[in-house]
């Protein structure tokens, strides 16, 4: 039996957000499969099925090189990158790290309802006082190892998957929250870059990156009119979104790409949602 060729076609790669694993996806990837892409979810150190791995090292180079195995073990050359929540400040150093080593293999990255960090900023940077001092409050019950998950009513859900949601989440690593993170924005927005935003109910704490993605240049944002597990909630939506940018990320490289202009057309991909050029 000959031995598989390293996968050329444009895969997803999908990453949860906190308190999360690759489960979170379930309804997602069949989807996204069935329509012929090659797509993945990992599930990150010390939450998911590898809550086991929980320990005061997990940091966010543990993270980071969760991604990059999984990438590095299916040998992926083009890549859709797609960060929920938290993963949104994983992503983008993720994507720093593969700039410098295999520049090109990221095709896009996609950011759902997710954060998006400065150098030197942390996950908790964004958050109000009161959010960071109810969150590190609440690690100290475990001696600052974690912190334990919301009730999944907060992401918009209710009765069945407000339940499943709520049955499958576990503690969140806390070194991550306040670790500063390192990368050259340079490298990182040379990758073209998307923004899918949550608005019913909009999640607080995503309430900086939404402002961002409509102020700075060279965003596209989409709308989904639902919670902030479009993954669980929306996951039609959701796909038919994630299709649209593969289908993009998918194209021969062009020479040049231009900068997206302001007040560009709104446009209905798949009639998932709304989506606007920003910049």
């Amino acid at each position: 039996m000959r031995a598989p060729h390293p996968r050329t076609q444009t895969a997803i790669v999908l990453v949860h957000g906190a308190w999360h694993g690759a489960w979170c996806w379930h309804r997602v990837l069949p989807l996204l499969r069935g329509a012929g892409v090659d797509t993945h979810a990992v599930t990150l150190t010390g939450v998911g099925e590898r809550a086991h791995l929980l320990s005061p090292a997990v940091c966010m180079a543990t993270h980071i090189q969760d991604v990059i195995g999984l990438i590095e073990a299916e040998e992926l050359q083009r890549v859709v990158l797609v960060g929920h929540s938290y993963a949104g400040h994983l992503i983008t150093c993720v994507a720093d790290r593969l700039q410098r080593a295999r520049a090109g293999l990221l095709r896009h990255l996609v950011y759902l309802d997710a954060g998006i960090p400065n150098p030197g900023d942390s996950w908790s940077t964004p958050h109000t006082p009161e959010t960071v001092a109810k969150r590190v409050a609440e690690a100290q019950a475990s001696g600052g190892l974690s912190f334990p998950p919301p009730d999944a009513s907060v992401f918009g859900l209710s009765g069945a998957d407000r339940d499943w949601v709520n049955r499958r989440q576990t503690p969140q690593p806390f070194r991550l929250y306040q670790e500063p993170l390192r990368f050259d924005p340079a490298l990182v927005w040379s990758i073209p870059h998307s923004f899918i935003d949550c608005t019913r109910p909009a999640l607080p704490t995503i309430d900086a990156a939404r402002k961002r993605v409509r102020s700075e240049p060279g965003w596209t944002v989409y709308e989904l009119a639902t919670g902030h597990d479009p993954m669980v909630s929306a996951p039609r939506e959701l796909a038919q979104l994630l299709l649209s940018v593969h289908c993009k990320a998918s194209a021969p490289l062009r020479h040049s790409v231009s900068s997206p202009q302001a007040g560009g057309p709104h446009q209905r991909p798949g009639g998932a949602g709304s989506a606007v050029r920003a910049g």
